[in-house]
């Protein structure tokens, strides 16, 4: 099957599309493990799945959870942090209950030992049954930037530059000083992959990723070698 990529001429319509994908997953498999991307691309999607649990309570009361990356050094109720904007869009609309609900905390004291328990919850939990995926303006997927050599599991990651400039964090006077993210190896060990691509300065990353030519300047194209990819893209 490989990378199927769809264009959309607009916002609500990759949404709604991304959106279904995971309820028909749902109802085939009602406990499989999510893996949760923060953002502006995945936020219509989630808004789409808000409305589809409002109408059947009980479409989401098994699905598992685990959240693709945070930023490191950030209060997880700070409103920038993932924690805050998953507990907002997904785990309160969706009604994720604590025991299915796991990933990186955003207030851990020691951000290796916190990666290796994430690691230990992964190999536990997994494999991901569905992994959402935005696209940096520089290619990077979760917080794996470009590098010369990928990290395949859960890592302390270097903050690119371009990557601070993100609007969830652009207007931080103290930015975050590092991520914490799943690596590529985990994303690649997903059964389906959904990549959404949609927001301004993403045009270099997306035409190398259209490109089908894996390399680790631009992370995404790492995609190519996993057998069921949806990439949606806006435009």
């Amino acid at each position: 099957m490989g990378m199927k990529i769809q264009y959309f001429s607009d916002y609500e319509g990759m949404s709604t599309k991304a959106a279904q994908l995971i309820i028909d997953a749902v109802k085939a498999k009602p406990e499989l493990l999510f893996c949760a991307a923060t953002g502006g691309s995945p936020t219509g999607m989630y808004k789409a799945l808000k409305e589809a649990a409002q109408s059947d309570e009980s479409l989401f009361e098994k699905m598992k959870v685990i959240k693709l990356d945070e930023w490191g050094d950030v209060d997880s109720k700070h409103p920038v942090s993932c924690e805050y904007y998953l507990q907002e869009h997904l785990v309160n609309p969706l009604k994720i209950t604590p025991d299915r609900y796991m990933g990186f905390s955003a207030d851990a004291e020691n951000p290796k030992e916190e990666c290796v328990r994430v690691s230990c919850v992964l190999q536990e939990k997994g494999p991901i049954d569905i992994c959402i995926l935005g696209i940096g303006t520089n290619g990077h997927i979760g917080f794996n930037e470009p590098n010369l050599q990928m990290t395949d599991h859960c890592h302390v990651a270097k903050l690119a530059p371009s990557t601070l400039l993100n609007g969830m964090v652009i207007n931080m006077t103290k930015k975050p000083t590092y991520g914490l993210t799943l690596g590529v190896q985990d994303i690649l060990s997903a059964k389906h992959i959904i990549m959404l691509v949609a927001g301004s300065g993403k045009e270099e990353a997306t035409k190398h990723l259209v490109s089908g030519k894996i390399t680790n300047d631009w992370p995404a194209t790492h995609l190519w070698s996993h057998p069921n990819v949806d990439c949606l893209i806006l435009g």
